[in-house]
């Protein structure tokens, strides 16, 4: 069966130590090699070669959608960062000319510059072949509905292909306030992957609703991996308890608007309680295989998606067929 994943994920070294050293720290990543509490050797990252090729035929996963880990562009303002997105992208194009049956691409932004973010989206697709943007977090403190981003929305819009949005670290007064003081390492993990980005990345794609944002752009798709980021669960109590405010400023319920325009991934979720609240709120055609790269394991996503209580025929849309028709993949 051909697999798909999406949320999967690579870095340039070389680029990398191109960004200052204190703007990284301001936006809370951690010091080099440790990432969500555990170490991660940073070749895992860097290796777009021989090594990941044989984790992901270990496996049977037959492509990977590459995105930039942070740190990245969207921290470098000006000219600089437009300069840095596009070596980012030239550097996967490489990658994905050389192996053109095992690797596909999200393109990188400068996002601190929008207007140049959304010609670099355009140049990613029509000259690289990528197939839609992943977009780490909020951008300086701010969410993509902030209207200096309007340029990036209109463009994946017309472009007809999705913006990933994957979690980012809150900024600092959010870690501060609700993630200080705890013993041990469990501020940091909580900021990331025990529970802060998860949150953060599900009222990022709320904020594109209530904003009505995404009704300004319809036919805008918005991909949130990590099996809906926790809002399947609170879809319901989401849009009982918006619905009044909806009525007076939004053309669609929240939860209609969400179904329509987002799509989940597995990625780094392989329990089956999130799974059922994925998919009986989003429905099968909505949910896509992803593993979350080198952060997780290709062997358990597998084992996983073999695993899953569904037909044949929706076993074959989460592998690849949801994402192929989403992101136009070749087949």
């Amino acid at each position: 069966m051909r697999i798909v994943a999406l949320e999967e994920h690579f870095t340039v070294p070389r680029i990398v130590a191109g960004i200052a050293p204190d703007a990284i720290a301001r936006r809370g990543f951690p010091g080099p090699g440790v990432v969500w509490g555990q170490t991660i050797k940073r070749n895992e990252l860097a290796d777009l070669g021989d090594a990941r090729l044989a984790d992901m035929d270990a496996s049977g996963i037959t492509v990977q959608v590459l995105s930039v880990a942070g740190p990245g562009a969207d921290l470098v303002p000006g000219q600089p960062g437009i300069a840095m997105a596009r070596a980012y992208n030239d550097a996967l194009a490489e990658a994905c000319a050389r192996h053109p049956d095992r690797y596909r691409g999200f393109a990188h932004l400068p996002m601190l510059a929008p207007e140049a973010a959304a010609d670099e989206l355009q140049r990613c697709v029509e000259d690289l072949g990528f197939h839609g943007v992943l977009v780490n977090g909020a951008t300086d403190g701010r969410f993509l509905d902030d209207p200096m981003f309007e340029p990036i929305l209109a463009r994946a819009e017309a472009l007809d292909l999705p913006i990933y949005i994957h979690p980012g670290i809150p900024v600092h007064p959010v870690r501060d306030a609700y993630y200080s003081n705890l013993p041990g390492n469990f501020g940091f993990i909580m900021t990331q992957a025990a529970w802060g980005w998860h949150a953060e990345t599900a009222i990022h794609t709320l904020r594109l609703v209530l904003s009505g944002a995404l009704d300004r752009h319809p036919r805008l798709k918005i991909v949130i991996g990590h099996m809906g980021e926790a809002l399947p669960f609170m879809l319901d109590r989401i849009d009982e308890t918006t619905a009044n405010e909806a009525k007076s400023h939004l053309s669609r319920t929240v939860k209609q608007t969400l179904v329509d325009q987002v799509w989940l991934t597995t990625s780094g979720f392989f329990t089956m309680v999130p799974f059922m609240a994925a998919l009986m709120t989003f429905g099968v055609d909505r949910i896509l295989f992803s593993v979350d790269y080198p952060f997780a394991s290709n062997a358990r996503a597998r084992a996983f998606l073999d695993a899953l209580p569904v037909s044949t025929a929706d076993r074959a849309k989460i592998a690849h067929g949801n994402a192929d028709r989403l992101m136009r993949l070749p087949v």
